[in-house]
């Protein structure tokens, strides 16, 4: 399954979809936009680290969320590296297990 989930044209298709999602930059500052620029440099790297099971995901940076009544919820956001890779793995999980959810 690994090999489907770092599959160029499913990893393509996951860095569209975080770049239409947006979203904030995570601890490493780095924007959706510049997303583009790593994938070309870095992404056979990164695909090589986690074939070697060498890859640690970043950490997550803790933004605090206005509610109502003046109180707060702990946000986490991912770098945009790792939404990239998790949407990855998403996509490949959703085609083997969406069918078996009920309604």
């Amino acid at each position: 399954m690994i090999d489907e989930v770092l599959h160029p044209q499913n990893l393509y298709k996951a860095y569209y979809k975080v770049k239409s999602n947006k979203g904030s930059a995570g601890v490493d500052g780095m924007s959706v936009y510049d997303l583009a620029t790593f994938k070309e440099v870095k992404s056979k790297e990164l695909v090589k680290s986690i074939l070697r099971r060498k890859y640690i995901p970043q950490a997550i940076k803790g933004v605090l969320i206005p509610k109502e009544k003046g109180k707060h919820r702990l946000l986490g956001v991912p770098t945009v590296v790792d939404r990239w890779l998790q949407q990855a793995l998403s996509q490949q999980l959703s085609t083997k297990f969406e069918f078996d959810f009920e309604e």
